[in-house]
């Protein structure tokens, strides 16, 4: 009987082997249930949205690390490019496109540097550790794990400038020692003078900051580590590295500020001249110590913080800050030296590529001298605040400038040397070339001149008539007393008499190069001169009569050699008046301390001559004098032209005068001056007229006879009043 079942397969005979009966195949699915069940359903724009951002991702994934191997590639191949072209370390150590110039006084001392001072290669291994250990706790204390820049350090560099409302990338750079290296290289870029307007043109373009700068640093700087040692890269830095008053790299700043090498300095001079690197001239000692002191201070709390010092070492270094050496310390004849560079050839001082020495005038006990007597008198007799300037020369009767002082050293006074650029009017001061000329011309200190009333047609102008400064007349008095005094009228006198050419003539002869002036105010000083050039021309009449140019250079010599390369251009040069009217007027200049307008310049234990000298409203006074030894002036006002308020060339300058010879003169045994006293005149001549033609000769001026006898008229009355006049003469001399 059939047997049917539903869904069971045909019936199948056993198998007659002993095999086990495979087991059945199981049953295929149907093609429903093989299908993946559907995810749950997302709503059309959640959908939207997630696949967007999917695809964005993916987009922004395969530029970024397109872009990431693209730029790797780049910054490789530049890294690879400079590294190529980096030269051998010695090559670049030495920075500098000009030399330095090194200045020494009279005795050989040095007490001024200028240019760039090269102390002489030093490595990183052979400088002094604590130097080495400053560096690197103040610049960059992650520098022997990076690989010439670092992130870390750029991040905080721009959170900090942010934070103190700078932009990113202004102020603090985050920049790694070899980054700096990069920039003191300049990017391998060198220094062409034809692109650049200056060195300092081109040193500021290598500082530049910003992005781009930022991003050529960067190959530049791994480029260095490819290149060089950690070590070496130091030692550029150490070499190249600017730290103010002119020292290019750690040995030259060492010996500029300490007198000792950089392999020698102690922890507290390492901490100063490491604190330098942030800003030289700020930081400088010899323009700030204490603000230099304070700064170093703080380089050894983050030597000690970073295990540089011990707690001993650093308690040690903060007790005994550095101090400058004796010759830093002084800081003495800046605008001497600034003086120098300028009057010598520019390929031996300012332009010049070695490195030169030049031996000076200056003696450092002299320009101390000056220094305390300025100082001195205006502490007492200035009120605080006052702008008034002033400036001093001391000088040699042969020109050799021995100190100078080029002004007060006031808020924003610039460096401006008022003793050897400022044209200022000279006052009364030219007055003894107007005597000097007369005395050349045959004229004595005791000779009579007319001190009344008087008018000068000048053709084009009109009459003028010049005024005494106390609005009075004396009448008939001397050449000597004429001077003594100061008078204007009498000196116009002269001048007119000897002739304004002959007056002319002399003063420019002695140095007074400036262009004078043409009419009879030509005697009062309306001409102008610089200090520098008035002080050398009292010398001559010092020197007995010879011209001079005043000079501070002995010789120059390249560093290192012995033979100089050019010597002294300055000195006595050709004879204007005579020794004799020399002599005379050394005299007559005598009186002016003695008993006139210069009272105040009298010294107690020895001779001295000079001139008061004050212009129109009081806006300069000078007192220009000398004894035996030394010729000064002494000039005083206001950069503005502002007037002095009760000053005069008698009062102040002359004060400064004193005591700046005070100290000069100081253990010298005193020294008679070079002068002669004249025989006084018996008789005064006539009067003469009031009122003169411009150019017209006065007549009231006579000299003494060729044989220097004294005039007489004969007969016992004339020789009575003769004697009263005489007893009169020097009565009015020495009073």
């Amino acid at each position: 009987m059939a047997i049917s079942g539903k869904g069971r397969g045909p019936l199948v005979a056993d198998r007659r082997s002993g095999s086990p009966a495979r087991p059945a195949a199981p049953a295929p699915k149907s093609r429903r249930a093989t299908r993946r069940a559907p995810s749950p359903r997302r709503g059309g724009i959640s959908g939207f949205v997630l696949g967007f951002l999917r695809m964005l991702w993916r987009l922004v994934w395969g530029i970024a690390w397109r872009s990431t191997a693209i730029v790797a590639l780049i910054v490789a191949g530049a890294t690879a490019y400079f590294a190529a072209q980096l030269p051998p370390v010695n090559a670049l150590l030495d920075a500098r496109a000009r030399g330095s110039v090194t200045f020494l006084d009279r005795e050989g001392t040095v007490f001024a540097w200028r240019g760039e001072t090269f102390g002489g290669q030093i490595t990183a291994e052979t400088v002094s550790p604590y130097l080495h250990d400053a560096v690197i706790a103040t610049e960059d204390k992650r520098f022997y794990q990076h690989f010439g820049i670092s992130p870390r350090g750029i991040a905080s560099a721009i959170r900090i400038n942010m934070e103190e409302g700078r932009g990113p990338l202004e102020g603090n750079g985050g920049s790694t020692i070899t980054q700096q290296v990069a920039k003191l290289l300049c990017l391998g870029v060198a220094y062409d003078p034809t692109k650049w307007k200056s060195e300092a043109a081109y040193e500021e373009d290598c500082r530049a900051g910003g992005i781009w700068r930022k991003i050529k640093e960067i190959p530049f700087a791994m480029a260095m580590e490819v290149r060089y040692s950690k070590e070496e890269i130091l030692t550029i830095y150490f070499n190249r590295a600017y730290l103010g008053a002119g020292a290019r790299g750690f040995e030259a700043a060492a010996q500029r500020y300490f007198g000792v090498s950089a392999n020698q300095v102690n922890p507290a001079q390492a901490a100063m001249l490491a604190g330098l690197l942030k800003a030289p001239s700020y930081y400088a000692p010899t323009n700030n110590l204490q603000r230099a002191q304070d700064r170093a201070s703080l380089i050894i709390g983050l030597m000690a913080e970073q295990g540089f010092l011990t707690k001993d070492e650093a308690a040690a270094a903060l007790a005994r800050p550095a101090s400058l050496s004796s010759a830093a310390n002084t800081n003495k004849g800046g605008n001497f030296a600034d003086w120098v560079m300028k009057t010598t050839p520019d390929f031996l001082a300012g332009k010049t590529t070695e490195d030169v020495v030049i031996k000076t005038t200056l003696d450092q006990r002299l320009q101390t001298a000056a220094e305390a007597a300025l100082a001195s008198v205006f502490d007492k007799n200035i009120k605080d605040g006052s702008k008034a300037q002033a400036a001093i020369i001391v000088m040699s009767a042969d020109g050799a400038v021995r100190a100078m002082v080029g002004g007060r050293d006031l808020p924003n006074a610039g460096d401006f040397n008022r003793a050897t650029q400022a044209l200022r009017q000279t006052g009364s001061a030219f007055k003894p070339f107007v005597y000097a000329a007369a005395m050349n011309a045959g004229f004595s200190p005791a000779d009579y001149v007319e001190d009344t009333p008087l008018t000068i047609n000048i053709p084009g102008s009109g009459p003028w008539t010049p005024q005494n400064y106390d609005k009075e007349f004396k009448g008939m008095i001397t050449l000597t007393q004429a001077l003594a005094e100061s008078r204007n009228i009498p000196a116009v006198r002269v001048s007119e008499a000897v002739g304004r050419d002959a007056v002319r003539k002399v003063a420019t002869d002695f140095g007074i190069t400036t262009d004078l002036a043409a009419g009879p105010a030509l005697a009062l000083g309306a001409s102008e001169a610089t200090l520098i050039d008035m002080t050398g021309a009292y010398a001559g009449i010092l020197n007995g009569g010879s011209a001079v140019t005043p000079y501070g250079l002995v010789e120059l010599r390249l560093k290192g050699e012995t033979e100089p390369l050019f010597a002294a251009a300055g000195g006595m040069g050709e004879r204007v008046i005579s020794e004799k009217a020399a002599r005379l007027l050394t005299y007559m200049m005598a009186q002016v301390v003695e008993s006139g307008t210069g009272k105040r310049a009298r010294l107690d234990d020895r001779e001295a001559a000079g001139k008061t000298g004050t212009t129109t409203a009081g806006r300069d006074a000078w007192f220009v004098g000398f004894t035996g030894d030394y010729v000064t002036g002494v000039w005083m006002g206001y950069d503005d032209n502002t007037p002095l308020e009760g000053v005069s060339g008698g009062g102040l300058p002359a004060q400064i005068w004193r005591e700046v010879m005070l100290r000069v003169e100081d253990g010298l045994p005193p020294k008679p001056l070079p002068m002669d006293i004249p025989e006084p005149r018996l008789a005064p001549p006539p009067a003469s007229p009031g009122y003169l033609e411009d150019g017209a000769q006065a007549t009231t001026v006579t000299p003494l006879p060729p044989d220097g006898l004294p005039l007489s008229t004969g007969g016992q009355a004339d020789q009575d009043l003769a004697d009263q006049i005489l007893r009169d003469v020097l009565g009015t001399i020495n009073n």
